[in-house]
């Protein structure tokens, strides 16, 4: 995974491109569903925000604007497109800002059922200048499970949107309620690759409020390992709101990617 200085065109070495990245969606901003496409890894992209199985099964397109205010560079911006169903994810977004230009991005994720209640989640994700990367997660249980996994890449420059480590190895536990009620999950993703040190924690919740059919979703982070001007250890979060078609979602990463951006990221969605 690397440390950029914001979502941003890094040069292919160590010393700046620990390229950081899902989902859930895998983890996302406000995670994905675990047991559709699970957590975080090269290939998710979180931009492209939350998306639980009732909805997929009814409206299986989400449309996601995103902007993204960084404390040391220019102002952001990302649309994201996706399309889920029976497990089955695509997806194609766009980012831009005045410093790097514009980046298009493609990708793919899955769930392959095992025998003894165990899925295969992979994902793969492809962008503009030859970047490439993938995750593999294996699951075991749906309504409480566990995950393990490990995403890699090819180190090419890449506008990261993940912003988990992306050469990482990951691990989740959690619970969701199919019916549409509570879910949650603890999971940290740990860079193995390019030996920063840099690990992310999560722990997320996602419930329903009683009596008005909206959602809201909570994404706590911990974060430490080394970043571009020496160690970090910061916390972060995001919350989300889900309302019939449309979501809102507003997240605070302090020193994005492990650089010196404190960035304030700010996403709206409608499922078709």
């Amino acid at each position: 995974m690397t440390a950029s200085s914001r979502p941003d065109l890094q040069p292919a070495s160590a010393a700046r491109g620990l390229l950081l990245a899902a989902l859930s969606l895998g983890i996302s901003l406000a995670l994905t569903s675990p047991a559709q496409a699970g957590s975080g890894g090269a290939g998710s992209d979180p931009a492209a925000g939350n998306q639980d199985s009732a909805d997929s099964a009814t409206l299986p397109w989400k449309l996601t604007l995103g902007h993204y205010r960084m404390s040391e560079g220019p102002a952001g911006t990302d649309l994201n497109l996706r399309w889920r169903q029976d497990g089955h994810s695509a997806w194609v977004g766009l980012y831009r800002d005045a410093s790097v230009g514009s980046q298009w991005r493609v990708g793919w994720d899955d769930q392959w059922a095992l025998p003894a209640n165990f899925s295969l989640l992979p994902s793969l994700q492809a962008a503009q200048g030859g970047f490439v990367g993938g995750s593999l997660n294996l699951q075991w249980g749906s309504a409480w499970y566990g995950q393990a996994g490990i995403g890699r890449t090819n180190l090419k420059p890449y506008v990261n949107l993940n912003f988990d480590p992306n050469d990482a190895l990951m691990a989740a536990f959690g619970h969701q309620d199919e019916a549409g009620g509570w879910q949650w999950q603890a999971a940290v993703i740990a860079d193995d690759r390019l030996h920063t040190g840099q690990k992310h924690w999560h722990l997320s919740a996602r419930w329903p409020l009683a009596a008005t059919g909206a959602r809201v979703g909570v994404d706590l982070l911990r974060k430490s390992g080394q970043g571009d001007a020496g160690w970090v250890s910061a916390w972060g979060a995001s919350t989300t709101l889900d309302i019939d078609r449309w979501f809102l979602r507003l997240a605070y990463d302090p020193k994005q990617n492990f650089s010196a951006d404190d960035t304030w990221r700010l996403s709206a969605g409608l499922r078709f």
